[in-house]
């Protein structure tokens, strides 16, 4: 029974690497209830699996928390599930796990990925690595072992987690070059598809009630986006948490000949496309506090010392160079000279990313979001929006699983367009404008940067001179 004033809600579920995390969340962006459970993995050189059973556990724990909430009383309109990029397994035709899931990160399918051209966090080379170990099945994406589960029956994958698998989304089809998979690929429709309704066995698990429409998510990064509100052309998500990662909106997909930026199918035709770079927090000395690092790093603008801070050897965004490692030109002063050349560089990194973006033609000009566990800092935050020498938003709720209630909200028609569902349900913390004093104090090492990089190969000459064009224009006009 429902009781006056109880709102209807939506359900967001979000299968992370080291969690589940459900948020039930209103049309106006109250969260009524969240739940977590804890996921283990095993690790061992180059492989990274998790058991598929443990993820369907996480989740009925998970599920049941959030609407255990006194505020969790009123219906719920749909859920969505979101999963890692890249993550795959094997399954019978009902939908029941055969392989143990390989991890986004795992590096087993070396020669898999050369055949095909391919990084090894791709799903692709690790399913034929797969099939080749464990023989027959079909190839199942992380979220569809839980939306099988839900629904009580094996069924499509979404476009967005089928794209590292090789799905060709222009088209929507499998590609010609995989005809040879084609039993044992699935079907595939695009995310905010109606998938089923969550069936009675399912209900008595996690608690969400029997009838409750399940819609097709989209990855991790993609609700990480919707979470952000950056829908609309031109608008960015940055994400900053060990890496940073810069996914957008744009009408048509961004072509990129290097293959550094890709791009995601939105729900409704358009397209998210994005890239994601090695710098990061993870470039940060260990061990140290944060909160009174920044406070002292605040006396160093500029740090006197230039880093390219990568978290791990190789870059794949706003370039891409394997041989890639990081480097610091001249020496820090201080412990807090050294922490402020990091934050620094990696905000270099980032205006480089949408200079790279800019240089493809990739609509750039709408507002700019900043997500991820590095959004907590508000002194990095507003030294990027400084360096970058734009205004950037940073949303209350940072949560992927808060984008797959969105998704939810919109495919069950809760509202207009996945943007204007968006704005009902995201609800902004902060507005950050950089200070014109401050960008320019920030021009000289950006420029040394970009020159540095090309000098060493990395960056190609064409985009470091897009980069210092750009960089005269926002000068000249200052």
């Amino acid at each position: 029974m429902m009781f006056e004033g109880e709102a209807e809600a939506w359900l967001g579920i979000d299968l992370g690497t080291q969690s589940v995390r459900a948020l039930l969340v209103t049309a106006e962006g109250t969260v009524l209830g969240s739940g977590s459970a804890p996921l283990t993995g095993r690790r061992e050189g180059v492989r990274h699996e998790q058991d598929p059973g443990e993820w369907w556990e996480a989740v009925c724990t998970a599920s049941r928390a959030a609407l255990s909430s006194p505020a969790a009383r009123g219906p719920i309109g749909g859920l969505a599930v979101c999963g890692t990029s890249g993550t795959v397994l094997l399954t019978d035709a009902r939908g029941r796990p055969r392989t143990p899931g390989l991890m986004y990160d795992d590096g087993r399918a070396v020669e898999e990925a050369a055949r095909l051209g391919m990084q090894t966090s791709w799903a692709l080379p690790k399913a034929l690595w797969l099939l080749d170990a464990y023989g027959p099945g079909r190839v199942t994406h992380q979220p569809d072992v839980i939306t099988a589960q839900l629904t009580g029956a094996a069924i499509p994958t979404d476009s967005s987690h089928a794209l590292k698998t090789g799905y060709d989304a222009e088209h929507e089809a499998w590609p010609p070059q995989l005809a040879h998979l084609a039993e044992r690929l699935p079907e595939v429709v695009r995310p905010g598809t109606r998938l089923g309704e969550v069936c009675r066995t399912a209900a008595e698990a996690t608690g969400i009630p029997a009838g409750t429409p399940v819609i097709a998510g989209m990855t991790d990064g993609c609700a990480a986006q919707i979470a952000s509100g950056a829908l609309r052309p031109g608008a960015w998500n940055s994400v900053l948490g060990t890496t940073l990662v810069l996914k957008g909106a744009s009408p048509a997909p961004v072509r990129d000949d290097a293959g550094v930026v890709y791009n995601h199918p939105a729900p409704d035709g358009s397209w998210l496309p994005g890239g994601a770079s090695s710098v990061g927090a993870g470039a940060l000395p260990p061990g140290l506090d944060p909160a009174a690092m920044d406070t002292r790093a605040a006396a160093c603008e500029p740090s006197g010392a230039l880093t390219y801070p990568l978290a791990s050897p190789g870059e794949r965004f706003p370039f891409l160079a394997p041989e890639a490692t990081a480097f610091t030109l001249g020496t820090p002063a201080s412990e807090a000279d050294g922490w402020a050349a990091v934050l620094q560089g990696v905000a270099f990194t980032e205006r480089l990313c949408l200079d790279y973006l800019d240089h493809l033609g990739a609509p750039i000009d709408g507002p700019l979001a900043f997500t991820g566990g590095a959004a907590r800092s508000a002194y990095w935050n507003q030294l990027r929006a400084d360096i970058l020498g734009r205004p950037a938003r940073v949303p209350e709720q940072i949560e992927p699983a808060l984008g797959m209630a969105v998704l939810a909200a919109y495919g069950t028609g809760a509202g207009g367009e996945l943007a204007e569902v968006a704005d009902g349900m995201v609800r902004i913390r902060t507005v950050l404008e950089p200070r014109a004093s401050r960008t320019a104090r920030f021009t000289g090492p950006y420029a040394r940067l970009v020159d540095e990089l090309e000098t060493r190969g990395w960056l190609p000459s064409p985009v470091a001179t897009h980069a210092r064009t750009r960089l005269n224009q926002d000068t000249n006009a200052s």
